[in-house]
This record gives structure tokens, sequence and C-alpha cells, in this order.
């Protein structure tokens, strides 16, 4: 899905009267089947960034524009076949806690299923077998029939994206889905989205507080801060200089970058010959 953005100006929901907001004149184009990973700051704009894109939140400004149709300029109709095509993972996936692990994930297919099939996978799953693949690209299949509220937090980060699998959405929007995951599953999470998008040639748009994770597995990197785009480049071209810029005083949020590592890093002391008396 081609996704076009004009002067965007969006406020978020809650907002105090007079706070700034929290996308200001932003513009950005993405090509169908292009694969993004949005950083910035705490407080950036880039949660509402994904809120603005799955039409979940209408802007105060500007165009938005996916495969070249206004959301706000459609009939509630075409607005709901619409979002069928989008699928927004939010950073805690809304999981019913009582509900099992097999019924949450096939959840993401009900844009694409009639009500009677929907209301019946309720009671009798149909397509256990491709939840159980799902889960088994994230390594938690074993929690097919367990209970959401049994889940640890990681495993229901994971269940939650493994729904996305499911989705068939031409419009892939994550917001922050290795918050829960150690190293090594968080790799994990991210090759499997984007291998997931290309195999069904679906944008992906995915925001990360990982930054080295973020340049390692994103072809494109948008920057964003006060709701602005600071940098919108290929990542090959993301200097160090660019990324302190980018968090500023903030720098806490920027897990260094194995540049920066190696430029920042002191050699050990040359060890020191004692002699005993």
């Amino acid at each position: 899905m081609k996704i076009s953005v004009h002067r965007i100006t969006a406020r978020h929901p809650v907002a105090r009267a007079g706070a700034p907001p929290a996308l200001n004149a932003l513009t950005l184009e993405v090509a169908a089947g292009e694969q993004i990973a949005v950083i910035g700051p705490s407080g950036a704009g880039k949660t509402t960034l994904l809120q603005v894109l799955a039409c979940a939140q209408k802007p105060t400004a500007g165009s938005l524009r996916l495969d070249g149709n206004d959301p706000w300029q459609l009939t509630s109709r075409q607005l709901q076949r619409l979002r069928g095509d989008l699928f927004l993972a939010p950073q805690v996936p809304p999981l019913p806690p009582r509900q099992r692990v097999v019924t949450a994930v096939l959840a993401g297919r009900l844009p694409h299923i009639g009500l009677l099939h929907s209301l019946r996978s309720l009671f009798y799953p149909t397509g256990i077998a491709q939840a159980d693949a799902a889960l088994a690209r994230f390594d938690v299949s074993d929690k097919l029939f367990a209970r959401v509220d049994r889940l640890s937090g990681g495993e229901r980060q994971r269940v939650g994206l493994a729904r996305a699998l499911l989705s068939q959405a031409r419009l892939l929007l994550v917001d922050e889905p290795l918050s829960a995951l150690d190293p090594s599953r968080a790799t994990q999470a991210v090759e499997c989205l984007c291998a997931s998008a290309t195999d069904s040639g679906a944008t992906l748009v995915t925001t990360l507080h990982d930054v080295p994770m973020a340049l390692r597995h994103f072809p494109r990197i948008l920057g964003l801060r006060d709701g602005a785009c600071m940098f919108d480049l290929p990542s090959p071209q993301v200097s160090d200089a660019l990324l302190y810029a980018l968090y500023d005083q903030k720098l806490d949020e920027l897990a260094p970058t194995p540049a920066l590592v190696e430029r920042d890093s002191v050699a050990p002391p040359a060890p020191v010959a004692m002699t005993c008396r």
C-alpha cells in the first residue's frame, strides 16, 4: 500500500489545551511494499504517526492518502473496507485476558471473514494450523491453547505479532514490538516481521527505540523529534552526528551503535609489573 502524507498536523486526543501538536506539518512518502523504521526520543510523535496512518486518529491539518484515497472522504462502508487492509499492532497488544491464545491470533483474520464465521470461531476455532504456524515463527507455539492471562509480557507481545502475520493486511503498522523481548527474541521478531512483509508484499512501518536494530534490519530510517522530521534517509547514510542531534539531551534513549562503541572505547591500560618482597 502506498502512503502519501502532506503537512500532517495531529494532536494527542488527551493533550492539554495549548500543548504543541504531536505531529507538526509532517510530510512523508512511502512506496508500496517499502519497509521503514521510525526512530526518535520519547514524545517525538511516533505512536501518533501510526495512529494517523491506521485511520484511527483524524489529523487536524494536512492530508493523508492511502493508495491515492483520502480515508476521511470515504463513506463509512468504504472506510471500513480500507481499515480491513490495515493492521495496527500497539506496543501492548489488546488481548482479552480470559481468551485462548489460538482465538487471539485468529482474530487477525476477522476483517476478511464473515460475521457468522467469526462468531463460530469464538467457540470452535478454524485455522488452528495457521495460528500454530504463526506462533511457531516466534517460538511460542507451545502456548497455542493457553489463556492470555497466563502469559508473560514478552509472550503476549509475540502473540500480538503472530496475529499480525495472519491479518492479510497490505499495510502493517507496528509500534515498539521489542519492548518486552530479550535481544535474541527481539532480533528474531524483527527478522520475522520483515520477511513476512516481503513475502506478502505488504508495506511495513515500525517504530523502534533500538537504534542499532533499526539500522541493521530496515533499509530506510525516519528520524522524528517534536513531531517533525529531522531526517529521512537510507540506513547507511544515518551518521552518528545525526543520531546525537536527534536525541540531543535524551542520549540515555540512544543505544550505542557499533560505530559509537568503537569510537568511544578506551584501550585497556597496559599491565603493570609488580615485584613482591
